[in-house]
């Protein structure tokens, strides 16, 4: 209850932004990698695909936050897909709504009208 409440709240407010920034952690070997992703792309890190469906920001003059909603799929090495999140992961609160893996952690840190593929720092 608690979590919609304030799913609602952020959701009145924010702006919609294309752009997620996440930051990913492979726990095993340390590897830790920042993803920008935009709407309805998929970025991999290590064997997860990862999908941002909707991204929020509070605007300037409100308390900072930003929501993404996201869905993570892991290939596993199998390369057989298996769904481990779909939801919201809030940057300020990450662990409201975590990703639960033994082997990655995945978290927002922000939203940003940035297009990633207009960088020429993509590999």
């Amino acid at each position: 209850m608690v979590i919609f409440l304030f799913c609602l709240t952020v959701a009145s407010k924010a702006q919609q932004v294309p752009v997620v920034t996440l930051g990913a952690l492979d726990k095993i070997t340390a590897k830790l990698e920042t993803l920008d992703i935009a709407r309805d792309q998929t970025a991999k890190f290590g064997t997860l695909e990862i999908t941002m469906r909707n991204c929020r920001s509070n605007p300037p003059e409100e308390t900072p936050e930003s929501v993404a909603f996201l869905e993570i799929t892991d290939l596993g090495h199998s390369g057989e897909p298996q769904k481990i999140f779909t939801g919201w992961m809030f940057a300020s609160s990450p662990a409201v709504s975590p990703l639960e893996h033994a082997v990655y952690d995945v978290w927002v840190i922000d939203c940003k009208m940035v297009d990633p593929s207009a960088s020429s720092d993509n590999k």
